[in-house]
């Protein structure tokens, strides 16, 4: 029997989705936590600047664990899947301008796959 014709997909809600892991381990866990290592205040950052800088279609959230703790904190785009291990202002200020903004990468913060 032959299969009806693929409908195309719907255009993206948003550009680019971006994950910053807020998970909290109990303190001493052996692997540690990206909410222990600042992703909190991180991910609220990238939120307040996102919108000063006028990002659009740009969407900064929350995930739990996204189970690269040690490699933390960690932050993944999609629709690229580009992982970035951020833990200043100022590094995402370059993940927010380079990457969002500018469609480039920053290759000096990124978490190899």
């Amino acid at each position: 029997m032959p299969h009806a014709p693929r409908m195309p997909d719907p255009a993206l809600f948003f550009k680019s989705h971006v994950f910053v892991c807020t998970n909290r381990r109990p303190d001493g866990h052996k692997r540690g936590s990206c909410a222990a290592k600042g992703s909190e205040a991180i991910r609220n950052y990238m939120k307040a600047r996102a919108k000063e800088l006028g990002l659009e279609r740009v969407r900064i959230n929350s995930a739990g664990c996204l189970d690269r703790c040690e490699e933390g904190p960690c932050t993944v785009i999609y629709t690229e899947g580009i992982w970035y291990r951020i833990t200043t202002r100022e590094e995402a200020d370059l993940v927010l301008e380079r990457h969002l903004r500018d469609g480039g990468r920053v290759p000096e913060l990124q978490i190899d796959k």
